[in-house]
C-alpha cells in the first residue's frame, strides 16, 4: 500500500501527528439524526432542548468562586461577565451546525429506492429540507451551504447568525425535515464517517450482472464539497447521534448487500450448526459459503440440494441487522473499529487500499491562512439511543438511579448522567465491574449485557434490572415494568421486531390512532391476533398492568438497545457521551430531568474541560 509522508500542512509530529492546536471559541457541531419509521417522537423532544443546548454553548453561565450567578446576567457570550464573576466554559463565538441523516440507501440491494421515497437515499449530505418528501435542500442555510453559521462576533465574510433565538429556530426546522421516511436499515455510524471521515466516499454502487458482487465507482462530489466548506481543521468537532435502534451500517463490499435485500420472498440462508454454541466457532459460517475444514452439517443442504435458507419466521426482513454471526453465520456490518479509529487516528484506508490522511485530522483548505489542525482530545462523540436512562443516571445514597441528586465520583448529589470514569468503574451495590457490563456486555465475545432489557431478542427476555431491581414482566402475566413495560409477542407473518430497551409517553401526552395504512405506527392489529404491545393504549377500562388485548390507540414510544452505538461510546473513553432516548419525564419542564436535558448537559460539562 503506498503511504503518504505528511498529514495536513505543516510538519509532523511524534506518532505521525501535527503538533495539535484548535481555537478554543470554535465548535463544527453535527447532528446525526435516524430518519426511520418512528423517529418523529425523539426528533420533537431533541428540538425542545435544542434552545438550552444553543445558549449552553453560546452564552454559559457567569459564576463566582462559591457558584453563585450574579443578579444581572449578559445577553451575550460576547459580554463580559460581571466583576468578581467567570464563565463556567469558554463562550463558543464561531460554530458551524449542520444535520445529516441515518440513511444510505440499500448498499445494492432493491430496499430503500429514492422512487419510495427521497429520504431514503440521503447520502450522508447535509440536510436542510422542509419535508422528508422533499429532494432538494429548501430551507436556509448560510450562503446556501446547507449548514447554519453561529457569528455574533462578525468574523464570516458575510457575518452568519447572532440571533440565538432565530439560530435555534433554524435548526430546529431542519431537524424537523429529516423526518421519518428514511431507509430502515439505519445506518447512524456510517453516515458520519461518509460525511467527516471516507477518504473516497463513493458516488455510484452497482452490482455485477456476471459476479453479483457490487461495484463503488468515482467519488461523490457533494460530500467533499460539503465537508470541505463545514469542517475547519482547527474546530472542536461535536457529533451528536440520535437513534432510537441499533447501527446497521453495511459493509459496502462483496455481497453483503443481500442482508437488505426483501423483495420476492427473499431469505437468508441458513447458518451451520455450530454458531448456535459459538458463533466465534471457525466454522460458524453461513451454509452458502465453503464448508471447507469442517464437518458435513446436514441442515445446511435445502430439500432441492441448494444451501438452506431460513424460513419466513426466522427471518423476518424488518430483523436483519441484529446478532448476525449466531443468525447467519456471518457478520454483514462494518467492525466498529472503523469509527473508532475515524475519532482517533490520523491515517485512514482508503477505498483503494492506501494509507491517506483522514479528514478529520487535516487542513481541507490549503488556500487559506489556517494552518492549525485539531487532534483527537478536540473531538467528542455523544450518543442518544437506546438504553434505559436508569442504567445511565448517577445513584444516590439508597443506590437508586436519580437524574436530579445522584452522586458524582466525589460523592456530591449532583444528579445527571455518569461520566466516562464513573461508567468504567464498578457500579454501586452491584457485583458488575463497569456499568459497561450491565448495558453491553462484551460484543466481541458474544457475552450478553447484564441488564436483560438490552439483550436484543425477538422472544421475551426474562431477568430484573441490576440497578432498580424490577424484572420483566412476560407477555401473558399481570404486572408493569417502568422501563420497558412489559415484553410482548410479536405478531406471526409480521415483518418482525424486536423487545423494547425502553419506552416513554408520547410528548404532549399525545395519542396516535393506528387503524387503516397509518405510517410509523405500532398498534395496528394483525390477523385477530392479541395485541400486548406495551405502546398500546389498554382497551376499554384496564390499566397498563392487565396483560389483555389492547387497543389500536398508540401512547407510548419505543427503543431498541443500541449497542453497536454504545461500543463506540465506550471504546473513546472521556470523549464519548451516552444518553438514553427514552426521556425521563415529558411534564415538568423546568426540571434538570426533562427531555434531553440530561444528556446535553453532560455533553456542556464534558465541553467545559475541552474548551
Amino acid at each position: 500500500m503506498a503511504v503518504s509522508t505528511s498529514v495536513g500542512s505543516g510538519p509532523v509530529g511524534a506518532g505521525g501527528w501535527e503538533p495539535p492546536e484548535f481555537t478554543p471559541d470554535k465548535v463544527d457541531l453535527l447532528f446525526v439524526v435516524d430518519n426511520s419509521g418512528s423517529m418523529a417522537d425523539k426528533q420533537s423532544v431533541l428540538r425542545t432542548a435544542l434552545a438550552d443546548f444553543v445558549v449552553g454553548m453560546t452564552n454559559p453561565p457567569c459564576v463566582d468562586p462559591s457558584g453563585n450567578s450574579p443578579p444581572v446576567y449578559p445577553e451575550s457570550g460576547s459580554i463580559a461577565c460581571p466583576a468578581g464573576t467567570s464563565r463556567v466554559r469558554t463562550p463558543v463565538l464561531d460554530m458551524h451546525v449542520g444535520v445529516i441523516s441515518s440513511s444510505l440507501g440499500g448498499h445494492g440491494s432493491g430496499a430503500c429506492q429514492a422512487a419510495t421515497s427521497p429520504s431514503n437515499v440521503d447520502m450522508g449530505h447535509l440536510l436542510a429540507r422542509s419535508t422528508e418528501s422533499s429532494a432538494v435542500n429548501d430551507l436556509p442555510t448560510y450562503q446556501d451551504r446547507g449548514f447554519l453559521v453561529w457569528d455574533p462576533a462578525g468574523s464570516h465574510a458575510p457575518a452568519g447568525e447572532s440571533d440565538p433565538i432565530a439560530f435555534t429556530d433554524k435548526l430546529a426546522d431542519i431537524v424537523a425535515g429529516v423526518g421519518q421516511a428514511g431507509c430502515g436499515f439505519e445506518a447512524p455510524l456510517e453516515s458520519f464517517y461518509r460525511f467527516l471521515a471516507d477518504p473516497e466516499p463513493y458516488d455510484t454502487i452497482e452490482v455485477s450482472p456476471t459476479t453479483e458482487d457490487i461495484t463503488l465507482t468515482g467519488i461523490d462530489a457533494t460530500i467533499v464539497a460539503q465537508r470541505k466548506a463545514f469542517l475547519r481543521p482547527d474546530s472542536l468537532l461535536l457529533i451528536v447521534m440520535l437513534s432510537d435502534e441499533n447501527d446497521c451500517s453495511i459493509r459496502d463490499e462483496s455481497k453483503n448487500y443481500l442482508v437488505a435485500e426483501t423483495g420476492n420472498g427473499f431469505r437468508m440462508w441458513r447458518p451451520r450448526s455450530e454458531c448456535a454454541a459459538n458463533p466465534n466457532d471457525p466454522c460458524c459460517r453461513s451454509c452458502s459459503q465453503s464448508q471447507a475444514g469442517c464437518p458435513i452439517d446436514p441442515a445446511c443442504t435445502g430439500p432441492d440440494g441448494h444451501p438452506a435458507r431460513l424460513t419466513s419466521a426466522e427471518d423476518p426482513v424488518n430483523s436483519r441487522c441484529w446478532d448476525q454471526k449466531r443468525r447467519f453465520g456471518f457478520d454483514f456490518l462494518y467492525p466498529i473499529e472503523r469509527y473508532t479509529q475515524a475519532l482517533t487516528e490520523p491515517w485512514l484506508v482508503s477505498r483503494s487500499g492506501e494509507f491517506v490522511p483522514n479528514p478529520i485530522f487535516s487542513d481541507l483548505d490549503l488556500s487559506d491562512a489556517n494552518t492549525r489542525t485539531r487532534g483527537p482530545q478536540h473531538v467528542m462523540f455523544t450518543g442518544i439511543v437506546g438504553v434505559p436512562w436508569q442504567d445511565l443516571a448517577r445513584q444516590n445514597e439508597l443506590g437508586e438511579p436519580d437524574l436530579l441528586g445522584g452522586l458524582n465520583q466525589f460523592g456530591q448529589p449532583t444528579g445527571g448522567l455518569k461520566n466516562a470514569a464513573e461508567l468504567a468503574d464498578p457500579p454501586s451495590g452491584t457485583t458488575f465491574s463497569s456499568t459497561w457490563d450491565v448495558i453491553i456486555g462484551e460484543p466481541s465475545n458474544h457475552v450478553a449485557p447484564a441488564d436483560p432489557l438490552m439483550i436484543e431478542s425477538m422472544a421475551p427476555r426474562s431477568g430484573a434490572n441490576p440497578f432498580t431491581g424490577e424484572p420483566t414482566v412476560p407477555p401473558n402475566a399481570t404486572g408493569w415494568n417502568a422501563i420497558n413495560g412489559r415484553e410482548y409477542t410479536i405478531p406471526l407473518g409480521s415483518t418482525g421486531d424486536l423487545q423494547y430497551a425502553c419506552i416513554f409517553n408520547l410528548p404532549d401526552g399525545a395519542e396516535r390512532e393506528c387503524a387503516g395504512n397509518v405510517q410509523s405506527c405500532d398498534c395496528r392489529g394483525i390477523g385477530g391476533q392479541i395485541n400486548d404491545n406495551p405502546l398500546c393504549k389498554p382497551a376499554g377500562t384496564s390499566d397498563q398492568a392487565d396483560p389483555g388485548d389492547r387497543s389500536t390507540t398508540q401512547d407510548h414510544a419505543k427503543a431498541y438497545p443500541g449497542i453497536r452505538e454504545l461500543q463506540l461510546i465506550r471504546n473513546l473513553g472521556e470523549r464519548g457521551v451516552a444518553g438514553s432516548i427514552c426521556p425521563a419525564q415529558l411534564t415538568d419542564t423546568s426540571s434538570a430531568d426533562y427531555g434531553y436535558r440530561p444528556v446535553m448537559n453532560a455533553v456542556l460539562d464534558r465541553l467545559s474541560t475541552a474548551l
